[in-house]
């Protein structure tokens, strides 16, 4: 397959040689210039596939370079590139015929390597592969849970309807909410906005947009991220931490489809299918009094549960593959694979982070390792200690020092019996510490300790008719009660 013939077009060469270094792949011939002229001359010596485009470039706009490539070449794919105060701009360039458009500083490269492969599909290429063994619209995993999700995202991508995407943090909730976005055949961009990152003071503005002198400091007027959003899909992250306040603003827009920014009497339609995400128990909020019933009835339309990683293990060698390949690409080292022991203890560890941690843990042993193989020895102490081999005519052990082997050994029997104990207790606190006769606050510091949670333990039914008579009643009817009040994809 030849590679994808892309040009980036921007003024600022600390930014083409970033942009360079993210695409620099056999995918994809990069080639760059620094104004709009020079990238028509190269459009005249050559064919692109994709350009991206900075919206403000010397002597001519980005814009107008949009509509001169489009001539050249109509079935070129653009993408735009602006600051973040230009998005009405950029808004205007996806009218114009751009197909995406990035905010800048472009941090997340692998969402720019997906906007750039979705174009080259759009373009038509030729045995073009889209999308990777086991990838999903940038989804990797093959797993039964990952499968369920991924057809129900096929499923209600075309809808309207709203979604509530719940997860832990670091399982891909942005990746799933882009995912239903690329295959909802909307129009419009995909917008997505971190409601914990903005102060209360700010949210509203940020949604809602404000008019010229709307309140002190608005020199001028702003669009918000539901008009940014127009015609394509609006995520709402950590829509857990949205301040009472906006919450019934926000209620309002989703019910009459409208938005009124600051400083304005008449309202503006608005066409915006609408994602939210957290990594919070909404209900437990409502009963806190931190969240609105009525919003989450409305956000809640269809709820996708993403799986922590634990619960896929079978995903682990795809993803940490993928993310292999990409941090050596971006390092410039050449790092092919691992070693069978690194990739069984990947397979082990319990990834409290996630599939975030377990990027960060692949991109540190790429940069610090040293041979072509990922080995044990790059991987952090952590997962070195989670997972401890099992006895054998020459134990591991011995090659620690006493304190070191008697703090691992002391390790693994809090595991052990912290884990057969919360089985027993199916993940009861109050149970488990009156069993082994200590106080909640110290049961707990010795769950974390040895990485164990109680959690994990409340859903499993467990016969103990047998070594337990008085615990023998309760698991069905608990285990029932329990799978009623969880949705599955």
């Amino acid at each position: 397959m030849q590679p994808a013939q892309v040009l980036v077009v921007d003024d600022d060469p600390p930014v083409l040689r970033a942009l360079r270094r993210m695409l620099s792949s056999s995918e994809f011939c990069v080639h760059t210039a620094e104004s709009g002229q020079a990238a028509l001359e190269l459009c005249s010596r050559r064919s692109f596939d994709v350009a991206l485009v900075d919206l403000m470039l010397p002597e001519m706009s980005g814009l107008d370079l949009l509509d001169r490539l489009r001539r050249t070449d109509s079935g070129i794919e653009v993408i735009m590139m602006t600051g973040y105060g230009a998005v009405p701009d950029a808004v205007a360039a996806l009218r114009s015929g751009a197909r995406d458009f990035f905010v800048k500083p472009i941090e997340d490269s692998e969402q720019l390597l997906r906007a750039v492969r979705q174009a080259m599909e759009r373009r038509g290429r030729a045995g073009w592969p889209m999308e990777a063994p086991g990838e999903f619209s940038g989804l990797i995993g093959t797993s039964p849970r990952m499968r369920r999700l991924q057809q129900t995202i096929e499923a209600v991508a075309p809808s309207r309807a709203a979604v509530l995407i719940q997860g832990e943090s670091g399982t891909g909730k942005e990746l799933v909410a882009r995912a239903l976005h690329a295959r909802s055949g909307r129009k419009g961009p995909f917008v997505a906005v971190n409601c914990s990152a903005l102060p209360e003071s700010l949210l509203e503005s940020e949604l809602f947009g404000h008019a010229r002198g709307a309140f002190t400091g608005a020199r001028g007027a702003k669009r918000g991220l539901f008009l940014a959003a127009q015609g394509g899909t609006l995520l709402l992250d950590e829509i857990g931490d949205l301040p009472l306040g906006v919450q019934a603003k926000l209620l309002r827009a989703l019910q009459e489809g409208e938005v009124r920014p600051l400083g304005l009497d008449q309202p503006i339609q608005v066409d915006v299918r609408i994602v939210a995400a957290t990594h919070v128990d909404l209900v437990e909020a409502q009963a806190r009094g931190t969240f609105r019933e009525d919003l989450y009835y409305r956000l809640a339309v269809i709820t996708l549960e993403v799986p922590p990683l634990r619960e896929r293990r079978e995903d682990i060698p795809a993803l940490a593959h993928h993310f292999l390949r990409r941090a050596a690409a971006r390092s410039g080292r050449k790092v092919s694979g691992f070693d069978e022991a690194a990739l069984q203890l990947l397979c082990a560890y319990r990834w409290g982070g996630n599939v975030r941690e377990l990027e960060n843990v692949i991109e540190r042993a790429v940069v610090l390792g040293e041979g072509p193989l990922i080995t044990v020895a790059d991987l952090p102490p952590a997962l070195h200690q989670q997972e401890l081999p099992p006895a054998a005519p020459d134990p591991p052990h011995l090659r620690l020092d006493y304190a070191q082997a008697r703090q691992a050994a002391l390790l693994a029997f809090e595991r052990a019996y912290m884990t057969g104990l919360l089985r027993r207790c199916r993940g009861n606190i109050s149970e488990a510490a009156r069993r082994a006769g200590l106080d909640r606050a110290n049961l707990r510091r010795v769950l974390r300790r040895c990485g164990v949670r109680a959690e994990d333990f409340r859903d499993q039914v467990v016969s103990l008719a047998l070594d337990d008579p008085e615990q023998a009643e309760a698991p069905r009817a608990g285990a029932e009660a329990q799978q009623d009040r969880v949705r599955t994809p």
